[in-house]
């Protein structure tokens, strides 16, 4: 996770994976002065103070307080209003393996690429995909929610028999669901490098696509990634380099008479 960025909902499991979760607010009053603090406002109304972990210290901290996973936000601590990435999430219906989410990331890469922007693929820990875009801090959480919303129905257009757009879990058709309301400003996304919390304590790990296509979940453990990290680095490393106008892709929503989608309640 990028220095600067505010971390929501950092999981703790202080008696380990099969123990009891206990959210950020848990910790509330025991929190060290170590890192900056970000407010930001919710569509609730309410506010959220939450930890930049901007150093190891603050992880350390986080860690101590048995946390396995961090959930940034997809803004920076400079604003908080404004994403500077566009996050896709590849989530998999009941029953539906990774091998048929991989075509769907490839296809989300081929159309990104044909606008001239460029994504970064990363396991979920689980049997999805989460595809990162970084962007120009100059659009609302809507924008981008619409944003992505534009690039799950050109995807879907191409590979009809594998995707769907669909809010409504119960009417979803088809084995991938692209969820744009991830871009909501009060949604997260479980970070790089974070653990999940199952017994075989996989990973959510950053790939290159060219090894998409031979990953597997499983393949990302605590013992594993370590090893991996040492021997060639982070593959987002990256990442927060070219920041990309949206423009493309609402252009997209425009030309499909996409408006932005309501906030998910």
């Amino acid at each position: 996770m990028a220095p600067g960025r505010a971390a929501r909902r950092p999981d703790r499991y202080p008696a380990g994976q099969p123990g009891r979760r206990l959210l950020p607010e848990t910790a509330a009053g025991r929190r060290p002065g170590l890192g900056p603090h970000r407010a930001p406002h919710l569509p609730s109304g309410r506010t959220a103070d939450e930890v930049a972990p901007d150093d190891l210290a603050v992880v350390i901290w986080a860690v101590n307080l048995g946390t396995l996973r961090f959930h940034p936000w997809p803004v920076s601590t400079g604003d908080v209003d404004r994403p500077d990435q566009l996050r896709v999430d590849l989530d998999p219906q009941p029953g539906v393996g990774f091998d048929q989410v991989v075509p769907v990331a490839h296809e989300v890469r081929a159309v990104l690429a044909e606008l001239g922007l460029t994504g970064w693929p990363k396991t979920t820990g689980g049997r999805g995909l989460h595809v990162y875009l970084s962007i120009e801090p100059r659009w609302s959480f809507g924008d981008c929610r619409r944003a992505v919303l534009a690039l799950g129905h050109e995807v879907r257009r191409r590979r009809p028999d594998l995707v769907t757009t669909t809010w409504w879990r119960d009417q979803r058709d088809r084995p991938v669901f692209i969820d744009y309301n991830q871009m909501a400003r009060d949604h997260t996304m479980t970070s790089a490098y974070s653990i999940r919390p199952t017994p075989a304590a996989l990973v959510s790990a950053p790939l290159d696509w060219a090894e998409l296509n031979d990953a597997r979940p499983e393949d990302f453990d605590v013992v594993s990634v370590p090893a991996r990290f040492a021997d060639r680095g982070d593959p987002h490393a990256g990442l927060d380099g070219a920041r990309y106008s949206l423009q493309p892709l609402l252009d997209l929503a425009d030309r499909d008479g996409l408006p932005a989608p309501p906030a998910p309640r």
